[in-house]
């Protein structure tokens, strides 16, 4: 049996020791590591091979190790190895555990150097490159052949019972997998299709677009097939990514149901990870990540070893609470063992951001290790927005004001310079004739430099100063770290835009404009995701027009396209189109009676639960208000501003089988996707407005640009978004082939052609039928 294992995995698994402590970070951004490393390469001069390719075995007990990796760069002249780090730093405060990592890494790569070439002995060289100083230092150490071959055994040793098991927990899932059945017998009516595709996905290493309609079960639709083409395409992991809680829930319920029980023992042994934020796991909020303050971080790395042979134990599920409960009995961190399991199962659930986010633990690890991953997108349709959001920043002039005003800032003049010369370089953009809104090429090369020499100095300070707890300072360095590095990045894909500030956001004295490099098209930083993995699925209810998609995420010029047949028949659904009610923004008021009057007939006509969506909150209170004056019987409850989680539980239980009532929600909030309630729960809904963005100075630029990127700027940036809201929210109706139900779409509009088009085509068969 052979395990392959790359020499970073191997080291960080048999070599790390000690506290976790993150006071040495942040690191440098991979583009700033691959400059230092190329920078360092040019300094050698003739003769220097940069990234040289390294592999070997160790064979005990019929397992082989195959160790590989790239070891940084070798001076055959001078024999010299050497591994190259970046930091930001000052060196003396790197942690002992961090520079015994770096020696272990760099003496595997000596030996695997030594018994490929036959070397005698060998100098080893750990050169720790300042990203702002561009100083080098260099730490040396020769070793003999022997003496390398004796720490690269040791370590293969150390990991060998580890990689045995992990061989025959592979062999066992991949048996299981190969002849697992569908949990359910039958599959639903449009779920067959669906898998079938997903799994020719896999097989062909490509990526699929599936719109497929609510109530036909997408979620293990997708996860059954996959994992049966898990054996056969050698996936090594399967990431469920989800915009929402309510998303990842179901996929773990899904996961129930493939794995062992009593009843079906012979299910495979699959391990599934839910991984969780931090902030919703901390056993200890507000203490920083290293052993001077946390319990669970000081000597974190001692205990890990047994915490996590406990968790992979047995096959099953590692939700939040088993994660929870394995780690209180070896008193380690919950969140950073998580982050040490995603290493070790084959399914993860979680977050997009885990995969997708600039500095995502999933692509990193799938990058590091060369593994065969596949991705599951649900509702894919959020993905637009929140990929803009992970690749957008803002400098908040608040936040500076703050920092300034902190304690630690007062006290120490190297904070309090770089920060006054930020905030003279940001105040000189606010010239009295500038306009509240203005949109920038780029960012001004003086406002970049100061940003760049504040961050450079809260490095240092945060690296001196680690138990300190400054909430302002640290605020404000997030915010600049992030915008800084998006900077390096800026193209077509954003914007940078300057918003005047009115109020309490806008200090005395100092800069009163929001800054913001504004991501628009998140396809170039998305695209090399989806080309790391072996095979990726975007699934959701709407996902029309596909090009749209395609453009915006940066699939793959080849990703297939499919539209699955809803299982619902005409019958089951009313389709009613208001014709003659305008609700743009003009025609509001207008609109108001009307509208509560079309909402009091339908409920005289079928009592029974509803819900009325509208495009603002005010636009919602003022239709609620009229309506309660009109019809003080009916009952109504109404989604509100900021509403907190016992809130919206308590909103969505008014809709029992025997409730009757209107709840009004906001189109494209929590109520509008997300949520079942199926059968007498909920029998019809009322969308007012296409759900277009607002017509605003920023919507404006990106109708602009995507105009030109494009040519279909007014669909790309208020048409699709709109009605896909739409259609999510209207898809809350219909959840099962028993439900029956109506929905009015209240706009004239709505009966466009170009408006029809977009809209699912049984929804059209269902209007047609009722015409």
């Amino acid at each position: 049996m052979i395990y392959t294992v790359a020499v970073r995995e191997l080291c960080e698994f048999t070599a790390k020791q000690g506290d976790l402590d993150l006071r040495f970070t942040p690191a440098p951004t991979a583009a700033e590591g691959i400059a230092g490393h190329a920078l360092v390469a040019g300094r050698r001069g003739e003769g220097y091979e940069a990234e040289v390719s390294l592999s070997g075995q160790y064979e005990q007990a019929g397992v082989t190790l195959q160790v590989r990796g790239r070891a940084d760069g070798f001076d055959a002249r001078r024999q010299r190895l050497e591994e190259i780090k970046t930091h930001k730093t000052r060196l003396e405060l790197q942690p002992d555990s961090h520079r015994q990592l770096h020696w272990a890494q760099l003496k595997v790569y000596g030996w695997l150097l030594c018994a490929q070439q036959g070397l005698a002995e060998l100098e080893l060289a750990l050169v720790y490159l300042h990203i702002g100083s561009q100083q080098e230092t260099v730490l040396l150490q020769r070793c003999s052949a022997a003496e390398l071959r004796q720490h690269f055994e040791l370590h293969c040793q150390r990991f060998l019972l580890w990689a045995q098991a992990q061989l025959a927990h592979r062999a066992a899932r991949d048996a299981a997998l190969q002849s697992l059945s569908f949990p359910f017998g039958e599959f639903r009516r449009g779920q067959r299709p669906l898998a079938k595709a997903v799994y020719q996905t896999a097989a062909a290493s490509g990526c699929l677009l599936a719109q497929a309609p609510t109530g036909i079960g997408k979620t293990l639709g997708t996860l059954f097939p996959l994992l049966k083409a898990a054996p056969t395409q050698q996936l090594d992991k399967v990431f469920f990514l989800s915009a929402k809680t309510s998303g990842r829930a179901l996929a773990l319920q899904a996961l129930r149901a493939l794995s062992p029980t009593k009843e079906v023992p012979e299910s495979p042994p699959l391990r599934v990870l839910e991984l969780v934020a931090r902030d919703k796991v901390c056993e200890h909020p507000g203490q920083a990540c290293h052993g001077e303050a946390c319990p669970l971080a000081k000597g974190f790395y001692d205990r890990l070893p047994a915490a996590r042979t406990a968790a992979v134990a047995e096959a099953g599920l590692l939700d939040q609470a088993r994660v929870r409960s394995v780690a209180q009995q070896h008193a380690v961190c919950p969140y950073y063992l998580s982050q040490e399991l995603a290493r070790w199962v084959d399914v993860v659930v979680g977050d997009y951001n885990y995969y997708f986010d600039s500095s995502a633990l999933l692509h990193h690890l799938t990058q590091a290790n060369q593994w065969r991953v596949a991705l599951l997108v649900d509702e894919a349709h959020n993905l637009v927005e929140r990929g803009r959001k992970m690749y957008t920043a803002e400098l908040q002039p608040l936040t500076l004001a703050q920092a300034r005003r902190s304690p630690a800032t007062k006290a120490r003049a190297p904070l309090k310079r770089v920060l006054d010369k930020l905030r003279r370089c940001w105040a000189a953009l606010d010239t009295p004739e500038a306009e509240d809104y203005r949109c920038l090429a780029t960012p001004p090369q003086p406002l970049l430099d100061a940003l760049q020499q504040a961050t450079s100095v809260l490095n240092d300070h945060f690296a001196e100063h680690a138990a300190e707890s400054d909430a302002a300072l640290q605020a404000f360095y997030f915010e600049a770290l992030h915008f800084t590095r998006l900077a390096e990045s800026m193209d077509s894909h954003s914007l940078f835009d300057l918003t005047r500030q009115r109020g309490a956001a806008a200090p005395r004295g100092g800069p009163a404009s929001l800054l913001c490099l504004r991501n628009l098209l998140p396809a170039p930083f998305l695209a090399p995701r989806f080309a790391a993995a072996h095979c990726s699925t975007l699934f959701s209810a709407t996902l029309q027009p596909a090009r749209y998609y395609g453009d915006l995420l940066g699939l793959p010029e080849d990703h297939r396209f499919i539209d699955v047949e809803a299982p619902f028949e005409a019958a089951q659904l009313q389709v009613q189109v208001a014709r003659h009610i305008s609700t743009r923004y003009p025609h509001r008021q207008s609109s108001l009676q009307p509208i509560a009057s079309l909402i009091a007939r339908q409920y005289a006509e079928r009592p029974g639960n509803y819900l009325a969506f509208f495009s603002s909150y005010d636009y919602l209170q003022q239709v609620a208000e009229l309506l309660a004056a009109q019809q003080p019987e009916l009952p109504q409850w109404q989604q509100t501003r900021q509403m907190s989680e016992a809130a919206q539980h308590d909103f969505l239980a008014r809709f029992t089988e025997a409730g009757q009532g209107i709840g009004f929600a906001v189109l494209g909030g929590s109520f509008s996707e997300g949520i079942d309630l199926p059968g007498r729960r909920l029998i019809g809904a009322f969308v007012a407005t296409l759900g277009l963005p607002q017509v605003n100075p920023v919507n404006e630029q990106f109708r602009h640009r995507l105009q030109t990127l494009f040519g279909a700027g007014y669909d790309y940036a208020y048409l699709y978004p709109g009605l896909q809201k739409v259609v999510q929210a209207a898809g809350r109706v219909i959840r099962t082939p028993e439900d029956q139900g109506v929905v009015h779409l209240i706009d004239d509009r709505f009966a466009r052609r170009e408006v029809q088009a977009l809209l699912p085509g049984w929804w059209s068969r269902a209007a047609a039928s009722q015409a």
